[in-house]
């Protein structure tokens, strides 16, 4: 069976890769296409816009950056109420960015997006940097905040204890890892994120086209050609699914789950 061709997925792509959007803009185009088609994706930049103008008004000229941040800080998590969603964390909702501005909630992606954006409005160059399973953001090298506690700042045995409480003390901090992301890099993970979510959900379709936009963009990715091929499995789409788990193999042949993508293509085949 051939594989569908998704204008969704092909419209995400051309956005995603079109320099003449922002991130913002990116990410808000990310929620209408999957969830909501009526976004109004002008009405959100306005809201932002609303944020970071009530900032500028309550700062003074004063450009040391650590004053900077903590009257950031203090605006955007006091005196708004915005924070990271700690009672609801994998709720797919908190990975778009709309719903985050509303809800005044969301993951450490979304928050570091949406923080990184209203310190603009103040002069304030910060940038995302891909920390392992925890975005994190920076102030040149000297300062690495964490927006989704409240914009606390972090040394090193902190960033260990990030690792620690996510890896179980199997991964060592290195300096790579505050390396800044791309904005494509930053919209992969938002989609794996959110393919994450819909799969705990089961909502299969929806998932599979998370990891269809991961591969737009990493189309060599072996994680995301494995799970297109155990989501088109759910989906009884066999043929598709053959393909891409035989893929996975070919790529990753001595990968720690071998011989649970084995079986799964041992039981497409019987069914077949």
């Amino acid at each position: 069976m051939p594989e569908k061709f998704d204008p969704l997925v092909a419209e995400w792509l051309s956005f995603a890769k079109n320099p003449n959007f922002n991130l913002v803009e990116k990410c808000l185009k990310f929620a209408q296409i999957l969830e909501y088609p009526d976004l109004e994706i002008e009405k959100y930049i306005q809201k932002i816009a609303l944020i970071g103008k009530s900032l500028k008004e309550s700062i003074s000229d004063v450009k040391n950056p650590t004053y900077q941040i903590s009257i950031l800080n203090e605006h955007l998590f006091q005196n708004l109420g915005y924070g990271g969603d700690i009672d609801d964390y994998y709720n797919p909702k908190n990975n778009f960015l709309n719903e985050v501005i509303d809800k005044k909630s969301g993951l450490p992606i979304t928050i570091s997006i949406l923080y990184v954006e209203i310190a603009k409005f103040i002069g304030l160059e910060l940038k995302i940097v891909g920390f392992p399973s925890h975005i994190l953001v920076k102030y040149n090298e000297e300062m690495i905040l964490d927006p989704f506690n409240d914009g606390i700042l972090l040394d090193a045995d902190d960033l260990q204890d990030i690792l620690d409480e996510n890896f179980g003390g199997e991964l060592e901090f290195k300096p790579e890892f505050l390396d800044e992301i791309s904005h494509e890099q930053i919209l992969v993970r938002l989609a794996r994120n959110l393919k994450n979510s819909y799969v705990q959900s089961f909502v299969y379709d929806k998932a599979l086209r998370c990891t269809n936009m991961v591969l737009a963009v990493e189309p060599n990715s072996p994680d995301d050609i494995r799970d297109k091929g155990i989501l088109e499995e759910r989906l009884l789409n066999s043929d598709i699914a053959l393909e891409y788990l035989n893929r996975y193999l070919e790529i990753n042949p001595n990968a720690e789950d071998v011989d649970f993508i084995l079986e799964l293509i041992r039981s497409i085949k019987i069914k077949n």
